[in-house]
């Protein structure tokens, strides 16, 4: 305590921003606190640290633990117990004048605060309530405040900071209760469960009480998120998938965040370490099915099942959807409804309803398709325009997969730009290098 006493808040910054960095859950999208003009800072559709936001502008959040010294010895965490790392807290004084020093420099646009567990859940969240509501009331910070409730919290804190923040969030930590009770015995899925439901509840409640009370304040307004650990535990994509769906269904959560296991500690309970890093590309198709989840209209079993219970690591799902899936394909765009239209690759949900918007008024070409958005090097082999493909293509599997994996192929010599020049069945579909290619890596 007298070491942590005579650090500086420099100190504490540099210990605890680089203890949250494991912590992937920090979007701000999704609501909107005006400024009224008695206060400083706003907030309007953010996003995450160095990412971007609902409409498209990169900006950044305060990402900070509030402290790193936990009870709990969870296995794979870097900040529990057992391991001895530098330590360090922050006081609620601190995190407000950090945050509005921070905020007065054009730094970031709020705050994301999460912590280790220290003494107790409520005690630690106690902590967390004195800042953020000295930060609101005193400070008048009305930018947007994400924090991560501890399992165990009592309801009344729940609540009482529901009211102060945008974006509340209770880590899952692991897919299955299983896993939860081998790698972190500390913690329960009753506990995890139990303030998601709280939240979702006191939500439904607050929309009722806007309606009736114009100037009611508003609880959690961006809604909660929570966030998996992806590798740690044997379960499958089939499993993890069907956990987010129901966590979608039955807690109305905003997001739920994949996070690829990093191997931090050394212990028997944990993967055994190789010299292939995080699971970085099952994150990265986990977020893509995500995206199909909740934007998509699919469903997990559509996605995988139990005889085929992991992603395909060369294609992303929905392009592995459609291949399993030939008989209904070439789908016609001028007919297709826009649930259709939502299951074809390389068509996204914006280019989907400019696609239904469009239509009304004349026939679309190829060409309108790739003004429109539809990355049409995915989506050629399975739409067709006035009844023509773009290309006279086989609808094969083998053979749609080999070209969709030759993503650095040319045309044929010969083509130029959007034709239906006659080519041989007996060739492969080529096309230039980066060619309708849109640059926001988003799953289409």
């Amino acid at each position: 305590m007298k070491l942590q006493e005579s650090m500086s808040v420099y100190e504490k910054l540099r210990i605890l921003t680089d203890a949250a960095k494991y912590d992937v859950a920090c979007t701000s999208s999704g609501t909107e606190r005006r400024n009224d003009g008695t206060g400083i800072g706003s907030c309007a559709q953010a996003g995450i640290c160095h990412s971007f936001s609902a409409d498209g502008r990169c900006i950044s959040l305060l990402k900070i633990l509030f402290t790193n010294e936990c009870i709990y010895d969870c296995k794979y965490c870097i900040n529990r117990r057992s391991n001895d790392v530098p330590r360090a807290s922050f006081t609620p004084d601190e995190i407000c004048s950090l945050t509005m020093e921070f905020y007065r420099r054009n730094y970031i646009e709020g705050l994301f605060l999460s912590s280790g567990v220290l003494h107790s859940p409520d005690y630690t969240m106690e902590l967390i309530y004195a800042a953020l509501y000295k930060l609101r009331t005193e400070f008048h910070f009305q930018g947007y405040i994400h924090v991560k409730a501890i399992p165990g919290t009592s309801q009344e804190l729940i609540q009482k900071l529901g009211f102060l923040v945008d974006r509340m969030s209770v880590n899952l930590e692991l897919p299955t209760a299983e896993g939860l009770k081998r790698l972190a015995p500390h913690k329960t899925r009753k506990n995890i469960l139990s303030p998601m439901r709280l939240v979702q509840n006191r939500m439904e409640e607050n929309k009722q009480e806007i309606q009736v009370y114009r100037h009611a304040s508003r609880f959690v307004p961006a809604g909660q998120s929570t966030q998996m650990i992806i590798g740690a535990t044997p379960d499958t994509d089939f499993q993890i998938i069907h956990v987010a769906e129901s966590l979608y269904k039955k807690f109305g959560l905003k997001r739920v965040f994949y996070s690829a296991f990093v191997h931090v500690n050394e212990d028997s309970s944990l993967p055994a370490r190789t010299g292939e890093g995080p699971p970085l590309l099952r994150e990265h198709r986990l977020y893509q099915a995500d995206w199909l989840l909740r934007y998509y209209h699919f469903e997990a079993k559509e996605l995988l099942t139990e005889d085929n219970p992991n992603f395909n690591v060369l294609l992303d799902p929905k392009c592995n959807w459609a291949l399993r899936n030939l008989g209904i394909f070439p789908v016609e765009i001028s007919t297709a409804n826009y649930e259709t239209l939502l299951r074809v690759p390389g068509i996204g949900y914006r280019s989907a309803g400019r696609i239904v918007k469009a239509r009304r008024y004349g026939k679309l070409s190829f060409e309108d398709l790739k003004k429109m958005g539809v990355v049409l090097k995915r989506a050629l082999y399975f739409i067709t325009c006035g009844g023509k493909m773009m290309y006279p293509v086989k609808i094969e599997e083998d053979y749609i997969t080999r070209n969709l994996l030759n993503t650095k192929e040319k045309l044929p010599e010969g083509i130029d730009g959007m034709t239906y020049r006659q080519i041989s069945l007996l060739d492969d579909v080529r096309f230039r290098e980066g060619c309708y290619e849109n640059s926001i890596c988003v799953q289409r």
